[in-house]
């Protein structure tokens, strides 16, 4: 992999010659208390493990597949939660945003605003999140090729901000279906010298799958992840849960926030080896 200039996203520092750090989280923010218990319990992990951690949660789900799904605390809702988070925990947070004016009226509240992949090539939508100085995560659309993000990065950095993370999420693949090409890793790497993110699991998220929702195959989510690892990332994306099977969004895809430090662990050696370090 290519080395990165390093980006610094509040304690942390990353870069894809740097020891892999960690976005996780539940899929969406269900309420205050859910979100402190799950940051809690991430954050202790990877304070174990000597391990950075982003927490990820979405304060609202704007492309769910039907218009009964749940959609989370909204922004007004959630803005108390992140900035509760920060500060008890000394973490950072990120979240999606997908209008232009969330950016700004999140920037106080988190430390990195996420661009969902379908929007990825939303040119009013980056030029507003780069204005805000924070670290930027755009998640490379489904349909996109890896060597197009190159144009999506220039359009953050030339509007000033080069504190960007780019982020692989599987590609199209005929219909409900994903498929990593891990070459892309290298290719976004190679071509825009940013960091570079893999989510693990999005990565295996079956698209409206199951009829009015999306299904996943989260037994799959180890596997891209050791691959990912042994190409070299600066961080792994993986969104969590203590009951997937019944959360309000992505539950098929999540990974079981009991069977994390293991995997985690699991990771760390891969990324040794890849990293020499």
């Amino acid at each position: 992999m290519t080395k990165s200039h390093h980006v610094q996203i509040g304690n942390i520092t990353v870069g894809n010659d740097l020891p892999f750090a960690l976005i996780a989280g539940p899929c969406q923010m269900e309420s205050m208390i859910h979100a402190m218990d799950m940051a809690g319990q991430l954050f202790e992990m990877t304070q174990k493990l000597g391990m950075g951690l982003v927490y990820k949660t979405s304060f609202d789900k704007a492309n769910r597949t039907s218009l009964t799904a749940q959609r989370g605390l909204g922004l007004e809702g959630a803005i108390p939660v992140f900035q509760r988070i920060r500060s008890e925990f000394g973490i950072p947070v990120l979240t999606d945003v997908h209008l232009p004016e969330h950016c700004a009226e999140l920037g106080d509240a988190v430390d990195v605003l996420q661009i969902p992949a379908f929007l990825c090539r939303q040119t009013d939508l980056l030029i507003a999140a780069a204005k805000t100085g924070k670290v930027i995560n755009v998640k490379k659309g489904q349909f996109l090729a890896p060597w197009d993000m190159k144009n999506v990065a220039n359009k953050l950095i030339e509007s000033g901000n080069n504190r960007v993370l780019l982020t692989e999420r599987g590609a199209s693949f005929g219909y409900n279906t994903l498929v990593s090409d891990m070459r892309s890793l290298s290719i976004m790497a190679e071509q825009t010298g940013q960091p570079i993110v893999f989510d693990a699991t999005h990565s295996v998220q079956q698209p409206g799958g199951q009829g009015t929702s999306s299904g996943g195959q989260r037994e799959f989510v180890p596997v891209l992840a050791r691959a990912a690892v042994s190409v070299g990332v600066a961080m792994v994306f993986m969104e969590t849960h203590q009951d997937p099977d019944n959360a309000p969004s992505d539950g098929p895809n999540m990974v079981p926030i009991d069977q994390m430090e293991a995997l985690l662990t699991t990771l760390q050696k891969f990324d040794n080896l890849a990293k020499n370090l």
